[in-house]
């Protein structure tokens, strides 16, 4: 078996994505080369009675990286120490924040990366979830979170039966996304879940959600961050039917350590002839779940391809500001970006009381 690689420089973090009884991800660059971002699994992090099951689930993770190094948009492992293990980052958004309505050819190309999986010898088990799954600036498929994948030397009933359903949640994700693009053998697929499957549902799947959401509250999908991908999605599905709100980025960022978890930073531009002190007052006073910080903009950052431009926003709501003048970004919004980050609600640098 190949050796776990070590990191060749000391990781040094920029912020904490998630944190939960089993690890703490965060996401920062290498002391010797600072341009390399690096994705840190910080498995010492877990609760004492958690760490077996947390390491296992690690070294699930790192078994599956090996197995796939050197396949495109899928994370590198670049190294394993007794605290945990790092990978490459993958700059890129989950599909439920990409929303590829139409987009038959980034299901090509997940279809090609998830057959090249396979063809390692690797299963996913973990692809129903449309947040391990991202969407990179170029618009191809990338995959991540490995903790439940598996390492098969032999094509087995097992992995086959594995791939089958791998593949099978990839469609799940193009009918929602893409569903005009569904071949007749896709339908027949998507339509006669496995025996397995259906024992799994009907038994084993409400036990495992009682127990990972309800008695450890945590969810095992990493891309988007378990607050995320609960109160997070509601929030910006209610922005979505808001008439008075023209487009909004809900982003995560980390508490002071003395607090610990993730709170949820809401930057929103309102429609035109909307004032930005109404609607401010409106979202503070809103349904449960709120955000905890909500910055109301005359206008936010989008890219050429009119998309909202959330890795600047993110710099702002993490309280990286100072790493704006370096972004790739042209100079208006640089300029657009500098007024944002005037104007901030995380000020944890300043002793943040939320």
């Amino acid at each position: 078996m190949a050796k776990r690689p070590i990191l060749p420089s000391p990781f040094v973090s920029r912020a904490v994505l998630k944190r939960d009884v089993f690890s703490e991800i965060s996401v920062g660059t290498l002391r010797d080369q600072p341009d390399v971002t690096v994705t840190y699994r910080r498995v010492s992090h877990s609760a004492p009675w958690s760490r077996p099951l947390a390491w296992a689930l690690a070294k699930r993770e790192i078994r599956a990286l090996m197995a796939l190094d050197g396949l495109p948009n899928i994370p590198k492992l670049l190294g394993v120490d007794r605290s945990g293990l790092y990978r490459s980052w993958i700059e890129g958004a989950p599909l439920h924040v990409a929303k590829p309505f139409g987009n038959e050819s980034y299901f090509r190309d997940a279809k090609r990366l998830l057959l090249a999986m396979h063809r390692r010898g690797v299963t996913h088990n973990d692809l129903a979830k449309p947040q391990n799954w991202l969407m990179t600036p170029d618009g191809r498929a990338a995959l991540i979170d490995m903790q439940l994948a598996s390492v098969f030397p032999k094509r087995t009933a097992l992995f086959r039966l594995l791939a089958r359903e791998d593949l099978r949640h990839l469609l799940k994700q193009k009918r929602t996304w893409c569903r005009e693009a569904l071949t007749p053998s896709e339908k027949r697929l998507l339509a006669t879940r496995s025996v397995p499957a259906q024992v799994w549902m009907k038994t084993f799947k409400p036990v495992y959600n009682g127990v990972t959401r309800g008695i450890f509250n945590w969810s095992d999908g990493e891309g988007t961050r378990d607050r995320m991908d609960t109160e997070g999605r509601a929030i910006a599905a209610r922005f979505d039917m808001d008439p008075a709100i023209a487009a909004h980025a809900v982003l995560p960022f980390p508490y002071p350590k003395s607090r610990g978890g993730i709170g949820i930073y809401a930057f929103v531009e309102p429609m035109q002839g909307v004032e930005n002190a109404e609607i401010q007052r409106k979202l503070a006073k809103g349904p449960e779940p709120r955000p905890d910080i909500v910055q109301v903009v005359a206008r936010l950052p989008r890219g050429t391809d009119g998309r909202t431009r959330e890795d600047l926003l993110r710099l702002v709501a993490i309280n990286h500001v100072e790493e704006i003048d370096a972004a790739d970004a042209d100079a208006e919004t640089r300029e657009l970006m500098r007024e944002i980050a005037a104007g901030r609600g995380n000020l944890t640098d300043r002793r943040l009381k939320l």
